[in-house]
């Protein structure tokens, strides 16, 4: 599989990743019922912020997956911990399919980190899942994620998590 990352187009991606954050299976984005205008706006507001990036993964060149980085020291868990130099904030989502790929997961969060860790100031990504998906908290640990506590954020109880560059290259056993 070849994995490659561009930025989001606001003008003409919302229509794309629709059906992915409506999707019964992303019931953890909390956009189950959001309209395309909904969804238009939101990442036209993502698109717009200073510290809020948003890119659309490609798996053999075809649109597969949702990443979003994000400065944590602005926001998602501004308050709730005393964010590093270097910390980068992580969402990402895969695109529902019908035909699932075993391992197609792990091979996008390893792409996403290995992203995020390409940028030689990413000291340590952060990242916020509720603490009810414990299948992202499995795949997280799988590319090494050490949670560190619970943390109450305004629309859900997430588990705040960290990874280091380091944590990672072992975790996946390859250096970035």
């Amino acid at each position: 599989m070849t994995v490659s990352i561009r930025p989001y187009d606001p003008l003409k991606d919302a229509a794309l990743i629709h059906p992915w954050v409506t999707h019964p299976k992303a019931a953890y984005w909390m956009m189950q019922d959001a309209t395309l205008q909904d969804v238009e706006r939101e990442y036209a507001a993502f698109s717009a912020h200073p510290h809020h990036h948003v890119f659309i993964g490609l798996v053999d060149g075809e649109p597969a997956f949702l990443m979003e980085r994000y400065d944590p020291a602005h926001l998602e868990v501004v308050g709730l911990y005393d964010p590093l130099p270097g910390d980068v904030g992580m969402h990402f989502l895969v695109a529902p399919t019908d035909t699932p790929v075993h391992g197609f997961t792990r091979t996008v969060i390893t792409a996403v980190m290995t992203e995020l860790f390409a940028d030689p100031a990413t000291k340590r990504v952060v990242v916020e899942p509720d603490v009810a998906n414990t299948a992202v908290h499995a795949l997280n640990a799988v590319v090494g994620f050490v949670p560190e506590r619970e943390i109450q954020k305004p629309e859900k109880k997430a588990l705040l998590s960290f990874c280091t560059r380091e944590q990672f290259e072992a975790a996946v056993g390859a250096a970035v």
